[in-house]
């Protein structure tokens, strides 16, 4: 199948892209085709943010997005900002902070309601947006290392790689552009990256860990407009991270726990962190008698303008999170990635006009540099590596000075711009260097297990397909992580998918690694963190994994 334009991910950055052509096509009178793949069984059902949106970007994309009834309904009324203590907190001055820093006039939601709202807006325009069809592979034009598109829509392989009686080959869909936007991590665009050398001369890209739940609270509890995040408690000084929590909509509060992956301790479990900050009172007294609807992890690129890959290769670009453009310090990053897909519109629009095919689209990098997007990324560039040097307090402190003097100075600041130095897996370090940590136990009202907090996140997978989670050497989880690190894939996993179990539990011998690909939720925290970079994630069948509501 020929297009124009062919997009990977149905999330806001593939689809502000798609409309955006088809709004440029429309004004000038023309034709241009353009396909979104979405791996998900429904546009929006592997979204999960926060969410504070920013919809500056909408505003460009759909001026008129109010009376076309996007999904932003509650407007930010108060901001909080607290420093928790293991039982007390001190509130932070909002006037210390930039002016960037603070959240009026944006808006909570839900991102996956915003994503499918966007989805039917891109119909509307003739968009083909196909759900369930998740890309596989990257289709080359060798031996250039051109992408002349992907395949897509295989369905049909057992476990043991036969094709069975539903078997379908799959598509290839060709582009003359093909724009990568599956988020966090992608497959695709690990390949690409890889092959054209994308992140040479930039730092490595830096990753978190978002873990997030919803819930119902009673009416008088519920204060509509609220947003609140914290640091801190439970995390120690040098263990990056901190909270959001939101209420907006039908009495909802979204609460949720990021935690940086370049941590040192292999003992420390992410969702373990955020099951018990829930207990801290300043927490506990906006949940308390409310019921838990949905829960779900996904990483979150924090790396900044410094671990930005070249945003262009021979036949297409990346967009969105597939190149990471979330701005740390605001906890956001739907606003930019929107843009970024504009941009890259705008390029391939212009291009396929003149003639052009397969080529770079280096018009996008260009915009990208005079884009807004880029100097907002400018700068809060040194607010993650100063973290990462000189933790919570005096990082915090440090990053706030740089960002209050780039703004107030034109983007100039005493402090020049700091680089991160190694990978997140790199940062782990032996466990015997370490103690091991003692989590308490889930009390069923605010704290949860990780398989009943799975069940809720709407998590399926044809079980007779192949693992998408894939081994490099399937001795090295028992034969180096065991015994240097303790394994943390069975703690850094947010959904129970890693286990170590023993022929003789009592005497803890007789070690074997297991993978519970079923329960996967796609965050892609195992890509990132292993120790041995020895897991794959690759993607499953199409339509397979979460199904977010409202997240």
């Amino acid at each position: 199948m020929e297009y124009d334009v062919v997009i990977v991910g149905g999330g806001p950055a593939g689809l502000s892209a798609a409309i955006r052509l088809k709004q440029r096509a429309e004004k000038d009178g023309k034709e241009v085709s353009v396909a979104v793949l979405e791996k998900a069984a429904e546009v929006g059902g592997h979204i999960l943010s926060g969410a504070v949106i920013d919809p500056k970007a909408l505003n460009e994309l759909f001026p008129d997005w109010k009376a076309r009834g996007a999904p932003l309904e509650t407007p930010v009324a108060k901001d909080r900002f607290l420093l928790l203590g293991p039982q007390g907190s001190a509130p932070l001055p909002m006037p210390l902070m930039p002016p960037f820093m603070h959240n009026h006039g944006c808006y909570i939601a839900s991102l996956g309601n915003l994503t499918r709202w966007l989805g039917e807006q891109a119909e509307a325009l003739g968009v083909e947006v196909y759900p369930g069809m998740a890309a596989s592979h990257v289709v080359w034009d060798e031996p250039t290392g051109r992408v002349k598109g992907v395949v897509a829509g295989v369905f049909g392989i057992d476990r043991e790689g036969k094709p069975t009686g539903d078997f379908q080959p799959g598509i290839e869909l060709h582009g003359k552009y093909v724009f990568i936007a599956e988020g966090v991590r992608g497959s695709l665009a690990k390949t690409i990256i890889a092959r054209h050398r994308l992140q040479d001369g930039k730092s490595p890209q830096k990753y978190g860990i978002g873990l997030k739940e919803l819930w119902q609270v009673p009416a008088e509890q519920h204060q509509p407009g609220l947003a609140q995040h914290t640091t801190g408690w439970p995390l120690d000084e040098h263990t990056g991270g901190g909270s959001f929590l939101y209420h907006f909509g039908d009495r909802y509060v979204a609460v949720g726990y990021v935690v940086h992956l370049n941590y040192k301790n292999p003992h420390l479990s992410p969702f373990d962190e955020f099951q018990r900050f829930k207990h801290h009172p300043d927490i506990a007294k906006h949940l308390e008698g409310g019921t838990r609807i949905s829960y779900g992890a996904r990483a979150i690129t924090e790396g900044g303008l410094q671990s930005i890959p070249k945003l262009s290769f021979p036949g297409g670009a990346l967009i969105g999170c597939s190149a990471g453009f979330v701005n740390v310090p605001r906890i956001k990053g739907s606003h930019n990635a929107m843009k970024t897909g504009m941009l890259a519109a705008d390029a391939a629009y212009d291009a396929v006009q003149a003639g052009r095919s397969g080529d770079e689209l280096v018009e996008y990098q260009t915009a990208f540099e005079k884009s807004w997007v880029y100097k907002e990324l400018s700068v809060v560039r040194n607010a993650k590596p100063l973290l990462s040097k000189f933790g919570t307090t005096l990082g915090g402190a440090l990053g706030m000075f740089d960002m209050w003097c780039r703004t107030l100075l034109g983007g100039w600041s005493p402090i020049p711009t700091l680089q991160h130095h190694k990978s997140d897996a790199a940062s782990t370090e032996p466990a015997a260097g370490h103690k091991p940590i003692a989590y308490p136990r889930p009390d069923g009202k605010l704290s949860f297990d990780k398989l009943s907090s799975v069940f809720i996140s709407n998590t399926n997978h044809a079980e007779d397909q192949p693992a998408h989670l894939k081994l490099l050497d399937p001795s090295v989880p028992i034969r180096v992580n065991l015994p240097k690190y303790g394994e943390p894939a069975r703690l850094y996993c947010p959904a129970g998918v890693y286990e170590v179990v023993y022929g003789d539990e009592a005497a803890r011998k007789d070690p074997r690694f297991v993978i519970n690909a079923q329960n996967c939720v796609h965050c892609k925290t195992c890509d990132i963190k292993d120790p041995s970079q020895n897991i794959v994630w690759t993607t499953p069948e199409g339509g397979g994994g979460p199904n977010y509501p409202n997240m």
